[in-house]
């Protein structure tokens, strides 16, 4: 079973101009703030919706699509002692069975296209953006892995840089964070959810971790009566 998904971002950036020397409060690590979980439905993809304040002193925030390049490269090729792609059908013992997170057929390596099923693993730095899920049963808290199966999949994600140049300058602003698919209430129903959410800058800086209230989609749904 694969969970379709689809992640938009809408942002708004207050700059602190002038900042050659930033506030002693806007720290070098970026620091953020929960603002808003909202869940909306639509005729088509339903949207779950994150929202967070953030301050960086460099601004170093956000990945273009060219940054593609290490460290923020999606994934690492794994390769044996002599130095050669590992494939499906010469894996070792220790290797997973066949997910479309551990194995990607016919990848583009090196330019050239490698006609066969290669084990890789996921580099978690191709996102600035990280998003777990945790369902409330029994009175605690546990993590819905979305990796795990029958998933396969994640809600990491990108958001596009927020200056344009590498001056650095001091900035805070608000990030909406947009979760679309269709299964978000076949899923958790009725279920109480929290949402935690992190950043991370170039220099893989990671922000402190923040939580979203305890909820369920009704109670976070937009336009409920």
């Amino acid at each position: 079973m694969r969970f379709n998904r689809i992640s938009s971002i809408f942002f708004s950036i207050l700059l602190v101009s002038g900042c050659v020397n930033p506030p002693d409060n806007f720290p070098s690590v970026p620091s953020i703030t929960f603002e808003s979980l909202e869940y909306v439905p639509t005729s088509g993809p339903d949207s779950l919706i994150v929202g967070i304040d953030f301050q960086d002193a460099e601004g170093d925030l956000g990945l273009s699509a060219t940054d593609i390049n290490p460290p923020f490269n999606a994934l690492e090729y794994q390769r044996d002692v002599a130095g050669n792609l590992i494939t499906y059908s010469r894996r070792p013992a220790e290797a997973p069975s066949y997910n479309p997170i551990d194995w990607v057929i016919d990848p583009i390596i090196n330019n050239q296209t490698v006609k066969d099923t290669i084990w890789v693993k996921q580099n978690p730095n191709q996102y600035n953006i990280f998003v777990k899920f945790f369902v409330k049963r029994n009175g605690q808290f546990t993590e819905f892995r979305w990796e795990d199966p029958p998933f396969y999949t994640t809600f990491n994600g990108r958001f596009p840089r927020i200056l344009t140049t590498e001056d650095g300058q001091a900035v805070e602003g608000n990030i909406k964070y947009a979760m679309l698919s269709s299964g978000w209430e076949s899923i958790f129903r009725n279920d109480t959810i929290r949402v935690d959410i992190q950043i991370q800058d170039r220099q893989l800086n990671r922000s402190n971790e923040v939580s979203s209230d305890q909820v369920t989609l009704r109670q976070i749904t937009r336009n409920n009566p």
